[in-house]
């Protein structure tokens, strides 16, 4: 580290990365990264270290912790980021279909479909990605499957506990 910090050695940090970005990938693994996320933060990860040599601090604990604790503030990062981005992306809804005439019929459309998206913001990930794929999309429960590499079954189950679980909040958000 002393190496990096004071004369940017390439070497050492060449030797370093052989050493400890398989680590830290599998520790990001263990943590939830999804294998691609886990290969693009172990590079962050090892950017801040080549930038931030310098911080380092024998003292305060050893390198593998170091590196670990920067990993971890990373993935935390990257999940915060995504959670935001969903946030700010509205779920796509169906349009309504049939010829809404009055600005009544218009106004309860527009909050059935508000509601809807809000629903479907609290089903669990693969839940509402599967109901994407399948009703906005219109893939066919077979092509999830496939896309997804996840047995058939498995999908319709999750078709079939997404809508039931979205008919429960839509439910619970009519009766307030």
């Amino acid at each position: 580290m002393t190496a990096i910090a004071e004369r940017a050695d390439r070497a050492a940090f060449a030797q370093l990365f052989a050493r400890y970005a398989p680590r830290v990938k599998a520790h990001l693994t263990a943590r939830g990264a999804a294998a691609g996320a886990a290969e693009e933060l172990t590079q962050e990860v090892m950017l801040v270290l080549w930038r931030k040599a310098a911080l380092y601090d024998a003292n305060r604990g050893g390198l593998p912790a170091w590196l670990y604790t920067i990993s971890r503030n990373c993935l935390y990062n990257r999940m915060r980021g995504e959670q935001r981005r969903e946030a700010d992306d509205p779920i796509e809804t169906p349009e309504p279909v049939g010829g809404v005439s009055s600005g009544e019929e218009i106004l309860i459309s527009l909050e059935r479909q508000r509601a809807l998206s809000v629903c479907l913001r609290q089903l669990a990930p693969e839940q509402r990605e599967i109901l994407e794929q399948a009703y906005w999309r219109g893939q066919t429960l077979q092509e999830c499957a496939d896309q997804r590499k996840l047995p058939l079954g498995t999908v319709k189950t999750r078709v079939r506990l997404a809508l039931q679980h979205l008919r429960e909040l839509m439910k619970t958000r009519n009766d307030k």
